[in-house]
């Protein structure tokens, strides 16, 4: 959590930072980093409610008091590995591009496969023609660090991402989520390479 108040400390484009939580210890942490608190309803905080009830709760909360942002931008905690210039440049993306939604995204060069009803096949390229990895055409996958959006994308699709969409590309290492243990310690050792904590 610290990290990504401290990442939208950093961007000089970013003009109020709240956190949505019911949790008080996740609320204390995080105004001690220097967020505000967006307390969050518990029907809206467990495992099977969507990122975008809380956003859209957090939305209407932010406007209860007279704030109309032209933007929000969407931290996630679970990838942490960005910087405030990354959420800057992502801004100065949507905005340059006049799109809607902005998701960040990291290059990838995999193989991708799926298997369907014990149906076995690959997605992003023909395995009986094999090109190099490098003679591909350029694929991303979507990093979860960086999501910038409308105030009026997410009313009207319930969605961070709609109308027009831009991507703005970080390094491999902002594609790191954290998910398991394993995740975690990952994450922290980049961490200890990419940020500033």
């Amino acid at each position: 959590m610290a990290h990504s108040i401290l990442d939208a400390k950093e961007s000089n484009l970013i003009d109020k930072i709240y956190v949505s939580t019911d949790d008080a210890e996740i609320a204390e942490i995080s105004k001690e980093y220097g967020a505000e608190i967006i307390e969050r309803p518990e029907e809206l905080a467990s495992d099977k409610a969507s990122s975008e009830s809380a956003l859209i709760h957090a939305t209407y909360e932010i406007e209860k008091i007279g704030i109309y942002p032209e933007l929000i931008v969407f931290l996630q905690c679970t990838s942490p590995i960005r910087a405030g210039t990354d959420i800057d440049n992502a801004i100065k993306k949507i905005q340059s591009t006049n799109a809607d939604s902005l998701l960040s995204v990291s290059p990838s060069h995999r193989f991708l496969w799926e298997e369907v009803n014990g149906v076995v096949k690959s997605i992003n390229y023909d395995y009986c023609n094999r090109k190099r990895r490098q003679d591909m055409n350029p694929q991303y996958v979507e990093n979860g660090s960086i999501y910038i959006f409308k105030p009026w994308v997410l009313k009207e699709f319930s969605n961070r991402l709609g109308g027009k969409i831009s991507m703005f590309v970080m390094n491999e290492a902002a594609s790191w989520e954290i998910d398991s243990l394993t995740d975690f310690e990952i994450a922290e050792s980049l961490l200890k390479k990419y940020s500033s904590i």
